[in-house]
């Protein structure tokens, strides 16, 4: 790793955008922690929350810390088999091929740090773990690319491009959390009360606002990458974090066929008996959204087709098992700290902080600034819950409850509250661990840049959330 080196040397004349992003960028390398310990930095600050706002003794927190930790078990399995699905898919050689011709494309390093965030931008729309995963490849592969081809590029801002889908628009595409669990019969709010009926994705997905939404933000985030990109004499490639080896690793795996000694051999890695399987598979994926339509899609039909396409891709079921269980490697951080952050949540929820919070952002709301407070809420509660899922469990009754008694459609109540909870994935490192891992960067080199966005689409996000109507 480089040491901290003092910005600004070789007499470069800065813009603005680039100093404002530089320093920020210098002082969180120096001081921002590892993403457990921010996890466990986090707990202590709930906790002393819930003491000066409840008046909840050291008892009665770690009870509710206690109760909370496996509360996210379910949920944490779907999520995890969201990012590990993707991730097979996103390392398959066909994926990767394409992967290659994008890398090439760029001309200058500016233009390299916006194909990365369009790309993973763009994916995250289809899957937030497949824009994590391709975003992070990307990042890797276009900082090995221009290092190779001698086109300066700032490595950890590139990083900070493949993370732009799940920090921005992941919560107005397919994947969303809040909008899957709306989406699906029965779920735990229409059993509480709280609606009376499923909120279908042609409200909160296939709809002009959160399309909008998509559209505006990724015009502006490719722009304000674009400004924030720092001239070559300030550039720290791939090597600079990497080491000079990282530019000639050897190519990816091809996947040859084995050589098969024995008939059982022969059948695991059968072409035929993984592939009817996954064909059968993606067709009632199809056929779920011919006979249903768009509102067909909820958190179970996703991770089902994802599954079943990965499969498609590799046919064989051996293949296929080996790179799943490599690709849940790659998880293990998120495996690791979801209960840590479900301790958080019963924190905030057995306490009746999350309520007091909740509540008082919610009773300033109006008609037309209701948008913005709940892009607020999930702004504030992300930041120590990182799971949309989690977090709309505590939060979405109320949120429904009081959009609806202000005339606010369901659908811009989700598409809001998706605006804070990814907004604020750019301040907490939590899903950015298999992103660190891929790129080989530490959370202090990558989240100074991000924070630094985050920043700059404060005013933006609250100027379109506002003006926008539904």
């Amino acid at each position: 790793m480089p040491m901290s080196e003092p910005r600004g040397n070789g007499g470069v004349r800065l813009t603005p955008v680039q100093r404002f992003g530089e320093s920020i960028a210098d002082r969180v390398e120096r001081w921002m922690p590892s993403p457990f310990v921010f996890a466990i930095i986090l707990t202590y600050v709930a906790g002393l929350a819930a003491f000066l706002s409840e008046g909840a003794g050291l008892p009665s927190i770690a009870s509710a810390w206690y109760d909370g930790f496996w509360s996210l078990l379910q949920f944490g399995m779907q999520m995890v088999i969201i990012l590990v699905t993707a991730t097979v898919v996103a390392y398959h050689p066909r994926v990767k091929g394409i992967i290659g011709w994008l890398v090439r494309l760029p001309k200058s390093g500016r233009q390299a740090v916006v194909l990365v965030a369009l790309a993973a931008m763009l994916a995250s729309w289809v899957s937030w773990g497949l824009g994590l995963i391709f975003g992070a490849i990307m990042a890797h592969e276009m900082g090995r690319e221009a290092r190779r081809r001698g086109t300066p590029v700032h490595y950890p801002l590139l990083a900070v491009a493949g993370y732009m889908g799940i920090g921005l628009n992941w919560g107005w595409g397919l994947s969303s959390s809040p909008g899957l669990l709306q989406a699906t019969e029965g779920n735990v709010l229409m059993e509480l009360g709280f609606v009376d009926r499923v909120i279908p994705a042609t409200e909160w997905v296939f709809h002009l606002y959160p399309l909008t939404l998509t559209a505006l933000s990724i015009l502006f985030a490719c722009s304000a990458l674009f400004l924030l990109s720092p001239p070559p004499q300030h550039c720290r490639d791939i090597t600079d974090y990497r080491g000079p080896g990282s530019v000639d690793d050897p190519a990816p795996a091809t996947h040859e066929p084995e050589a098969l000694q024995s008939p059982a051999d022969r059948i695991d890695n059968s072409k035929l008996i993984g592939g009817l399987l996954a064909l059968t598979g993606v067709v009632l994926s199809a056929n779920a959204f011919l006979t249903e339509g768009l509102g067909a899609l909820d958190l179970n039909v996703l991770n089902f087709a994802f599954l079943m396409v990965g499969l498609l891709l590799y046919l064989s079921p051996t293949r296929y098992q080996k790179d799943f269980y490599k690709a849940v490697q790659g998880s293990a951080g998120i495996i690791m700290l979801y209960p840590f952050y479900a301790g958080i949540i019963g924190i905030m929820t057995g306490t009746g902080l999350v309520d007091t919070v909740t509540q008082a952002l919610l009773s300033v709301a109006t008609t037309d600034t209701f948008p913005v407070i709940a892009w607020i809420t999930a702004a504030v509660l992300n930041v120590f819950v990182p799971s949309a899922g989690g977090e709309w469990a505590m939060v979405g009754g109320p949120m429904l409850v009081a959009g609806a008694e202000l005339g606010v459609p369901y659908g811009q109540v989700l598409a809001s509250y998706a605006a804070g909870d990814a907004h604020t994935n750019l301040l907490n490192p939590f899903w950015a661990i298999p992103l660190l891992a891929i790129t080989g960067l530490r959370a202090r080199d990558v989240f100074g840049y991000a924070i630094t966005m985050a920043l700059l689409l404060t005013p933006f996000l609250a100027a379109v959330l506002y003006l926008l109507p539904y």
